[in-house]
């Protein structure tokens, strides 16, 4: 007797093409085990209530900072301990940077890192020989109308975190506090010199709006921060190929962008949890990350991935290219209602960008929302 898996992910070519035609390809290890994905909008992926979810489906791809609230709440399958341990174990030595710790949490694995992403920097090639490797350059280039970059709220606010950690000061360790006086101001000085040389339009995008535009036309050459999307640097996929490299470097180099991506969890309701467990692991294996997961449009979450040959020669070094910015990426904190607090603070940083709230203003009621959720610590 056949079993349907039931899998959410979330709707673009590398979130949906990758696990539905790795599902097809899978009827050849697992006949009986038949996987059906279907799709829901990017900010569906990240704001629709996961309650609601795993009552659908058993196989959920999603973002990391669920995964506090997911494991308290018990809404998804514990995967430690599942007879994969030894699988889980090379998973772990196969990690790009931070990305397989950010699915474990209280002392248990909750999810597979099947996809890796941080803020990075993308560039044109055929416009631009060679990027600016610092904010300085940066700068420069932005005040000849030539790059782009999305700060509508949610990237507005990971830039943010990405700039003061790349600065020397990671955003939410203190208690209480959201970055200290002077870490605030020195990154929104940069940042806003920086909206201010950009397009007015860019403090509505998003990084798929960006690498866009970035691919089409002449104008603009180069994105300082914006999470990376390998498909633009895939032949055919746009008019124009863009090449992704490592953030522009401050007093910490290139360290500290914050760490994007989505990986794998099984519903807790799933009726069929063993089959759903095998299937997440033979996804995340190093074998389909770099064959067929790639090769559909999807961005692996393997390391193995990340170091082949082939995937960096179709891709323009993609992997390679960023490979540093994600080893020293800035992991968010793992506050059960962290999604709550991101979303209640994003928008005031866009604000702050568009010179609606000052600086001062802008530190009171990000110190306010962290104080808030300071039970979640």
């Amino acid at each position: 007797m056949s079993v349907e898996l039931r899998g959410i992910t979330w709707e673009h070519e590398r979130g949906y093409g990758s696990v539905a035609a790795s599902a097809r390809a899978y009827r050849e290890v697992a006949p009986d085990v038949e996987v059906r994905w279907d799709q829901r909008s990017l900010q569906s992926f990240a704001d629709q209530p996961l309650e609601e979810l795993v009552r659908d489906y058993d196989l959920l791809v999603i973002d990391h900072p669920h995964i506090p609230f997911a494991a308290e709440e018990g809404l998804f399958a514990r995967l430690d301990g599942s007879g994969h341990d030894d699988e889980l174990a090379l998973l772990a030595a196969q990690s790009v940077g931070s990305s397989h710790a950010s699915y474990a949490h209280a002392g248990g694995q909750w999810g597979l890192a099947t996809d890796a992403a941080a803020q990075v920097a993308a560039f044109r090639p055929d416009l631009l020989p060679e990027p600016p490797r610092d904010w300085p350059g940066v700068l420069a280039l932005a005040a000849e109308g030539k790059v782009l970059w999305p700060y509508k709220p949610v990237d507005a606010f990971s830039s943010l975190i990405t700039v003061a950690a790349g600065n020397g000061e990671d955003a939410m360790r203190t208690p209480g506090v959201f970055l200290s006086a002077d870490a605030l101001a020195e990154s929104m000085h940069t940042l806003r010199a920086l909206a201010r040389a950009v397009p007015a339009e860019c403090a509505t995008w998003n990084p798929i709006q960006t690498a866009d535009a970035l691919s089409e036309g002449t104008r603009y050459c180069y994105a300082p921060l914006l999470f990376g999307y390998s498909n633009y640097s895939r032949p055919g996929f746009r008019a124009h190929r863009l090449r992704y490299v490592d953030i522009p470097a401050s007093r910490r180099g290139v360290r500290g962008s914050l760490l994007g991506g989505a990986g794998i969890a099984v519903s807790s309701r799933s009726r069929h949890t063993a089959e759903a467990i095998a299937h997440a692991f033979w996804l995340a294996s190093a074998e389909v990350q770099s064959g067929v997961y790639y090769d559909a449009g999807g961005q692996p979450g393997n390391a193995v991935a990340w170091d082949d040959d082939r995937t960096n020669a179709h891709s323009l070094d993609f992997f390679r290219g960023t490979r540093a910015t994600l080893e020293g990426a800035y992991v968010r904190p793992r506050w059960s209602r962290y999604i709550e607090l991101q979303n209640a603070l994003s928008p005031l940083v866009t604000a702050a960008l568009r010179d609606e709230l000052t600086d001062d203003e802008l530190r009171a009621r990000l110190d306010a929302g962290v104080r808030a959720t300071e039970g979640d610590r």
